[in-house]
């Protein structure tokens, strides 16, 4: 099978998971928010899981392409909370449970269809396994990465609320942080772009800060869920 063929049959994967993933990110801090007594989400059509109310278009062009992008944040007013503290705070953690969550129950569905199915038909064959393998990765890196605390993601929210203020850290987080942000991926990405080209430069990934983050937290967890399941399965 041509490299070409496996390469579509990769995106295909990708494509599917991002249109699970990210909706269902987004619809459980709508979900969570709406609980908690805020109908903001409902009144500005993000109450619901179709992807394509909350895909921004640049950023899911960004994760096919790089594997790093954005969904549109779902709007929320704390104030409509119950409680504002606990609404919040649940509210923002809505979506990065649900993707380990997800993450976690997938798991043993890759392990077992790696193990036991097999289809005569290669191309249906790869393009389940290389879903599974995505969904599951996919779910754990937006896990990982919503930790990140810098405004927007979630782990900026959790933060945030989870501090007394005034914060100069919080504040500096909120306004700049997504600067230092985006110069880590650029960094991450012109590494990983050097040391695929000249494999002997591969000590510059030692200074990669969001590489080595992401690697560790997500394959870390990664190694986990697999070794955890492989023990049943």
């Amino acid at each position: 099978m041509g490299v070409t063929v496996i390469t579509i049959i990769q995106y295909t994967a990708l494509f599917l998971v991002l249109m699970i993933a990210l909706p269902v990110h987004e619809f459980a801090h709508a979900f969570a928010a709406v609980k908690w007594g805020d109908d903001t989400p409902k009144l500005r059509g993000r109450y619901t899981l179709n992807p394509f109310a909350h895909f921004d278009i640049l950023g899911f062009i960004m994760l096919m392409i790089v594997h790093f992008g954005w969904a549109k944040p779902v709007p929320i007013n704390p104030y409509n909370f119950r409680d504002i503290k606990k609404g919040y705070f649940w509210t923002s953690i809505a979506g990065i449970l649900t993707n380990i969550t997800l993450a976690f129950v997938f798991t043993p569905v890759m392990l077992l269809v790696n193990k036991y199915v097999s289809f005569d038909f290669t191309i249906l064959e790869l393009l389940l396994k290389a879903f599974l393998l995505f969904f599951v990765m996919v779910n754990i890196n937006l896990f990982a990465f919503n930790l990140i605390p810098v405004f927007p993601l979630d782990g900026f929210r959790i933060l945030e609320v989870s501090v007394k203020r005034p914060n100069k850290a919080v504040d500096f987080l909120r306004t700049k942080g997504y600067l230092l942000l985006i110069g880590l991926i650029i960094l991450h990405t012109l590494i990983d772009t050097i040391v695929g080209r000249i494999p002997s430069l591969y000590f510059l990934q030692y200074i990669d800060v969001f590489g080595l983050f992401m690697t560790y937290v997500s394959g870390g967890i990664y190694t986990g869920f697999t070794a955890l399941w492989g023990l049943l399965i």
